[in-house]
């Protein structure tokens, strides 16, 4: 039994090690705090394959654990300082660094910033939608109907990305002619 656990335990890291590290960093800034935020889940994964009877997909299992802690560690980190509704965050500090790699951080770092002030449903949602997963499995892993997953996905993807959408001032457009 302990060598099964073991050999589900090691395919499961090899899968999805890179998954759990990002949903982490994702719902922890805190770089200290992400790690542990990491090792938690695989303590978890690591303490629930020995429920693991197969009756879904060994992804399935992993997410659904990782999600559970990440949703209890955004729960106790609520009860912390107060958050700010989504709809009510004003423009974050842009990208002034004009490299593009320098450019590309600071939005997922945006990005990450925006999913972490997220409810935690809609987060986790989200966070699995980045990840590639679809709609069907998502809704295995969360609990929600497919349909439900995918209004959400649909409604954070558009209240995110006008986040990021800029209109151009008269000014801007000017100053672009002049150059």
């Amino acid at each position: 039994m302990e060598d099964a656990i073991e050999q589900l335990y090691r395919e499961a890291g090899r899968q999805f090690a890179p998954a759990i590290a990002r949903l982490a960093r994702t719902v922890e800034r805190d770089a200290d705090r992400a790690r542990d935020l990491e090792q938690e889940i695989h303590c978890a994964l690591w303490t629930s394959l020995s429920r693991f009877r197969g009756d879904c997909a060994l992804k399935t299992w992993v997410y659904r654990v990782a999600h559970n802690v990440a949703a209890d560690h955004v729960a106790r980190a609520v009860r912390g300082p107060a958050r700010v509704p989504l709809e009510e965050i004003g423009e974050l500090p842009g990208a002034a660094n004009p490299e593009t790699e320098a450019a590309e951080r600071l939005v997922l770092d945006r990005l990450a910033e925006l999913v972490r002030r997220l409810p935690p449903l809609d987060a986790q949602v989200i966070v699995l939608w980045l990840e590639g997963e679809r709609a069907r499995d998502i809704a295995e892993i969360t609990g929600l109907s497919e349909g439900a997953v995918n209004v959400r996905v649909h409604r954070v993807k558009t209240l995110l990305s006008s986040h990021f959408d800029e209109p151009k001032s008269d000014e801007s457009r000017t100053e672009g002619a002049l150059s």
